[in-house]
């Protein structure tokens, strides 16, 4: 006859229950805490350790579970009754662990993605005029999507006439890109996976690579190196968007996330900066102080916010290139351009609200078209640009230079 363990082995196999909660618990705790903006957990280079312990943490958990059932099933009788219920309140902690780590902090649950993209021309627009968008234009169709919007979903998958397009927004960064989402030649299908340097990760659904959001660089996976074509867009008030593009589309709110877009209520258009009273100086560059950031023969650079905005026109160059940023009177809407006109440059003032050339005295609008003047029907040549939050611009672009 089989005899049943003692009570001195079943004392002595009770690391196998401890183990088991071990493997449970303590993967998931660790994933989580570095894919999401604890204090402490963005500043470290953890992307490729957080990408392969993603793959591991469900079979550690079968693992541990496997252990802690065995325990049960074998020697949990035998214990006593103080040791009964201090085990069975682990197990209840790791069952709210796992609701932690993979409901309550899961990227794909706290910001979730619209199902479908609810579109609207202006007449049935419901968006305010003054809320600031990201403009996408591609063959003679527009479409704007709402910072608001898009800093809740942090992207919105969708296509601009035949284009597909990934619109992506992080609210950590102030990032808004624009990808192609069509990867070796498929179109993939994007995931949130968390945050590293306070940056969205996204997965992509075929090979499973990781990519930042605020530069398209595959950092983790199969695809590890290469980059999302970036498409070009404009961030502008939705009301200058549709005075360019009268006939665009509009993204409008889900009444589903209606509450989420609440929490973003003048994020696009507030500095986090001027709702801090403990800062004295609101002209000192701090991490979340807007940056006008723009890239030029892979050489960045970084413009104060604050002081476009006191002067209104910056004539400058980057390496041999000179160009000209702008900001209107309503402090919302930014312009970028080569200043470079028939071979000529031009250096800009700001003149009554319209953009002046000291060289000819042109006029210019807005949307970098000369309305009057020697120039008058040439335009501007658009340069890319980015309103984001300084920590990320000089995280992201380390060998940056400062305006």
């Amino acid at each position: 006859m089989r005899r049943k363990p003692s009570s001195h082995v079943k004392r002595g196999y009770g690391y196998l229950f401890w183990l088991g909660i071990f493997l449970l618990l303590v993967p998931g705790l660790v994933h989580a805490y570095f894919l999401m903006p604890f204090p402490g957990s963005q500043d470290r280079e953890t992307i490729v350790f957080c990408y392969y312990l993603e793959k591991f943490v469900l079979p550690l958990r079968i693992a541990g579970a496997v252990l802690v059932l065995f325990y049960i099933f074998r020697y949990y009788a035998g214990t006593s009754t103080g040791s009964k219920w201090f085990k069975a309140i682990v197990l209840v902690l790791c069952i709210g662990s796992y609701y932690i780590t993979d409901v309550m902090f899961s990227a794909q649950q706290m910001f979730k993605e619209p199902g479908t993209v609810f579109m609207a021309d202006a007449k049935h627009n419901k968006v305010p005029y003054s809320y600031v968008v990201l403009g996408v234009t591609k063959n003679g169709v527009a479409k704007a999507y709402p910072l608001i919007y898009l800093g809740y979903h942090h992207k919105v998958q969708d296509n601009v006439g035949d284009q597909p397009v990934l619109i992506t927004y992080c609210t950590m960064c102030r990032t808004g890109r624009v990808y192609n989402p069509v990867v070796n030649g498929k179109r993939q299908t994007f995931r949130l996976v968390g945050a590293r340097h306070y940056n969205a990760v996204i997965e992509d659904a075929s090979t499973g690579t990781w990519w930042y959001q605020a530069t398209g660089e595959a950092a983790a996976g199969l695809l590890k190196g290469q980059h999302l074509q970036e498409l070009p867009y404009e961030q502008s008030t939705l009301g200058e968007w549709l005075m360019k593009h009268p006939n665009s589309l509009i993204m409008q709110p889900d009444r589903y996330f209606s509450d989420d877009y609440a929490d973003l209520k003048g994020y696009d258009r507030i500095q986090a900066v001027d709702k801090d009273s403990t800062n004295k100086n609101k002209d000192s560059l701090i991490r979340r102080s807007w940056v006008i950031g723009v890239i030029i023969n892979k050489q960045p650079k970084a413009y104060n916010w604050r002081e476009l905005i006191k002067k209104k026109v910056v004539n400058d160059s980057i390496g041999s290139m000179p160009l000209v940023i702008a900001i209107e009177k309503d402090t919302a809407n930014f312009h970028a351009w080569n200043r470079v006109v028939d071979g000529k440059k031009l250096t800009f003032d700001i003149n009554d609200q319209q953009l002046i050339d000291r060289e000819t005295k042109s006029a210019w609008d807005w949307d970098g078209l000369c309305t009057a003047g020697v120039y008058k029907g040439r335009r501007l040549t658009k340069i890319q640009a980015y309103q984001e939050y300084w920590h990320s611009w000089k995280h992201f672009h380390p060998s940056t230079l400062y305006w």
